[in-house]
């Protein structure tokens, strides 16, 4: 059967090297098309890695706890057999027995089984139990989820993110989860932020030396999108209410297709530009720094559903338990600093993208319309774009579709 090979996979341009934290497969395993087969830690966080081509795990090149750079073979897989099953093979010839090669340093060494008459001890089901990723051990933290009060469902008894995920949906509603001051600071979370922030300078001062930015901003009158939100919101749960953020990530995401120059990627002295709208999201970390995660296909999805996913997409990026997918292929990155009280915020492009879009507060400012005055609530958006590729006419263009397509929002 062919053989293929896994590689560190590059989660930004701001990623040289990454750490595999754990192995969710073993050799033997098949696996299909977007399984989850790793976790790796990289300076922002520790991201699932998703596997894109069926087939056996045949070897896992790269153990627990190595770090490597991007691009270097961390497993080894073979194809997968036919769908009707696996064909029989003849008996192979028997081997004269070669004296086996030493295993690396780096890998640890197996001890042997036990023959088969051995007694095999008896252990009760927490026994011997493997301990917690740290990914889950996060994610436990930021549900609020007591990890003694969870049956594993793993291999082992191991205990899983969707263990703990399902343990959070079954908490009582009036229970609180840990907050922000409440929850503890993870070991070695000072190094990640250090590098973090080391890895976002090097990537900004990038970006500002390498991309000739322009800036253009509008102020956009919210009011009656605002009103309507307010009646759509009415008489839904605070969990089910949709927040102007999805509105602004969705009139983003449809206003780029309209002006395509926008969303894509600088690579290799040319535009490539994307048929697909993956918003990245600018999320801030609570122990500092910053990721931008992808919403993919943000221009197709409802507004319900888009509500949904930015939630998700906030509490696994502060959780630390990202995907691959997700940080990989953002097209055009959306920042909104409403929540922090500034008017407007002009960011810095994320490479190869080739424009961000920022957005202020919503507040409540005089505003003249049909010769009368009154208090509307309005927003400021600005764009940050690359002038290799659109100019200022374009950018004009794009942030009117964004004020007119907010304008109606029952259109979103």
């Amino acid at each position: 059967m062919p053989m293929g090979e896994f590689r560190m996979p590059s989660l930004g341009a701001d990623m040289d090297e990454g750490r595999v934290v754990e192995w969710k497969v073993k050799p033997g395993d098949t696996v299909h098309h977007g399984d989850i087969v790793a976790v790796v830690d990289t300076d922002k966080a520790d991201v699932e890695i998703e596997v894109f081509e069926d087939g056996v795990v045949e070897e896992l090149v790269v153990p627990e706890g190595d770090t490597v750079p991007v691009g270097t073979v961390l497993a080894r897989l073979r194809g997968a057999a036919p769908a009707g099953g696996p064909e029989e093979a003849p008996a192979p010839e028997p081997e004269p027995p070669a004296q086996p090669a030493a295993p690396p340093e780096s890998m640890p060494r197996r001890e042997p089984a036990p023959p088969a008459s051995a007694p095999t001890p008896t252990r009760t089901p927490d026994e011997g139990r493997r301990a917690p990723s740290p990914v889950v051990r996060r994610l436990a933290r930021h549900l609020g989820v007591d990890l003694d009060d969870v049956r594993g469902s793993g291999p082992g008894g191991t205990i899983t993110r969707g263990d703990v995920e399902a343990a959070g949906r079954q908490k009582p509603a009036d229970q609180p989860r840990l907050t922000d001051r409440e929850e503890p600071i993870p070991v070695g979370s000072h190094e990640r932020a250090t590098k973090m922030r080391s890895a976002i300078g090097a990537l900004m001062a990038r970006s500002k030396r390498e991309i000739p930015h322009y800036y253009l901003s509008q102020t956009i009158d919210l009011e009656g999108t605002i009103q309507w939100l307010e009646a759509q919101n009415a008489g839904r749960s605070v969990a089910a209410r949709v927040l102007p953020a999805a509105l602004l990530i969705k009139a983003t995401a449809l206003a780029v297709r309209e002006v395509p120059e926008l969303n894509g990627f600088f690579v290799d002295g040319a535009f490539r530009p994307s048929s697909s709208v993956h918003v990245g999201v600018a999320i801030a970390l609570r122990q500092g720094g910053l990721v931008a995660p992808a919403l993919h296909d943000a221009d197709t999805k409802d507004l319900d559903t888009l509500m949904q996913e930015l939630r998700d997409l906030v509490n696994r990026a502060r959780a630390l338990t990202l995907r691959a997918s997700e940080m990989a292929d953002p097209t055009i990155t959306v920042t909104n600093l409403g929540d922090a009280g500034v008017d407007s915020v002009f960011g810095v492009i994320y490479p190869p993208q080739v424009a961000l879009v920022g957005f202020g507060a919503v507040v409540e400012r005089p505003w003249a319309q049909d010769g009368l005055v009154g208090a509307h609530r309005l927003v400021t958006s600005t764009l940050s774009a690359d002038h290799r590729v659109s100019d200022g006419h374009r950018g004009a263009r794009f942030l009117a579709t964004i004020g007119r397509l907010l304008k109606e929002p029952e259109r979103l």
